[in-house]
């Protein structure tokens, strides 16, 4: 009988933003090591759950987006241990006001 090997478990590293014209959320997810097969990334339409693996480490997290998106046209790429993620929103945002800095 194999003993089980205890891992880390983290968050991953992300990053997400809004493109110039509001049109697609873009996040970025930060996994080193981590195989895509054991990549599991669930999208809804105001939130997404991400988990990968490597041999010792966990990386698993749910996150809010901001506005609603169409889930069912999210395309994901995986390279170099970073997951990028493009989402359409539902409806292009309109009203975001430009604040000027002091």
């Amino acid at each position: 009988m194999s003993e089980e090997k205890e891992k880390y478990v983290v968050s991953p590293e992300l990053c997400a933003w809004a493109d110039d014209e509001h049109d697609v959320y873009h996040i970025e997810i930060t996994m080193p090591g981590v195989e895509k097969e054991t990549i599991v990334l669930k999208m809804h339409e105001d939130s997404f759950f991400i988990k990968g693996e490597t041999d010792n480490t966990v990386y698993v997290g749910s996150y809010a987006i901001c506005c609603p998106v169409t889930a069912e046209k999210s395309k994901a790429i995986y390279k170099n241990g970073i997951l990028k993620v493009d989402i359409p929103f539902k409806d292009r945002m309109e009203g975001a006001v430009d604040v000027p800095i002091e």
